[in-house]
């Protein structure tokens, strides 16, 4: 199986505009999330997907593998199928990485493959963290079945405790990393948007909504979420 990875890269941002191209240390947060998509042992090759010629020439400069993609794309969904088929070999796969994640570990890019190696149609990641994180819309949570394929995402807080959380309790929080088969990112980015992912904000609620299975594999692992200046501060700052 040809597993091909796709970083989805746009300059305009309402939170912070050209975070692609913010610096940690010595090297771009692109530059870091590539790197650390090449030490996946699942993936054939790393591509970023960009609407913006600032983006190319970077990825270009430090010798990353790049594609011009429309910028009419309204998700990272879209603009990796755009992507996948603009590349010059047959994909089987597709894991898509946000640009935005610098300290994304190999083995989380590798269990998403490994679902879908497995037969997956579409998977992703979660980690368990105290429920007391459930309250945080910006921290988007997720119910499994017993067998690891997701019953719902929420911004709300899931499972509710009608009685209470007890001492202890964990929910699911979902980590913004997909893989899919490309006949089912070919399906997924063509339908239309639904009840559930406008009540919620949340695409993938687009896929189980038109009967889409997604499975989730469990990480021990959360690198902090860079969306604003005031984040990419904090993370330097324990850098220092």
């Amino acid at each position: 199986m040809r597993i091909l990875g796709i970083i989805p890269a746009r300059y305009a941002s309402t939170r912070f505009p050209g975070k692609p191209l913010a610096m940690i240390g010595n090297k771009s947060m692109l530059e870091r999330v590539v790197e650390q998509a090449h030490k996946s042992r699942s993936l054939d090759a790393v591509l970023v997907a960009t609407d913006d010629q600032r983006i190319f020439d970077h990825v270009l400069s430090f010798g990353g593998k790049v594609v011009m993609t429309s910028n009419t794309h309204e998700s990272g969904t879209e603009r990796c199928l755009e992507a996948a088929s603009l590349d010059d070999g047959l994909i089987d796969a597709v894991i898509n990485i946000q640009g935005d994640e610098p300290f994304i570990q190999p083995e989380q890019i590798d269990a998403v493959a490994s679902l879908i190696e497995d037969g997956a149609d579409i998977a992703t990641l979660a980690i368990q963290l105290p429920y007391s994180v459930a309250s945080d819309p910006n921290k988007v949570k997720v119910v499994c079945d017993s067998n690891g394929r997701a019953l719902y995402f929420s911004r709300s807080p899931i499972p509710f405790f009608r009685d209470g959380a007890q001492e202890g309790a964990k929910c699911l929080k979902h980590l913004g990393i997909y893989g899919y088969r490309m006949g089912s990112l070919q399906q997924i980015a063509n339908i239309p948007s639904s009840y559930l992912e406008n009540a919620e904000k949340l695409e993938q609620l687009r896929w189980l909504e038109a009967g889409f299975e997604i499975r989730v594999a469990e990480t021990d692992f959360e690198s902090p979420a860079i969306d604003t200046p005031d984040d990419l501060l904090k993370v330097l700052q324990s850098l220092s």
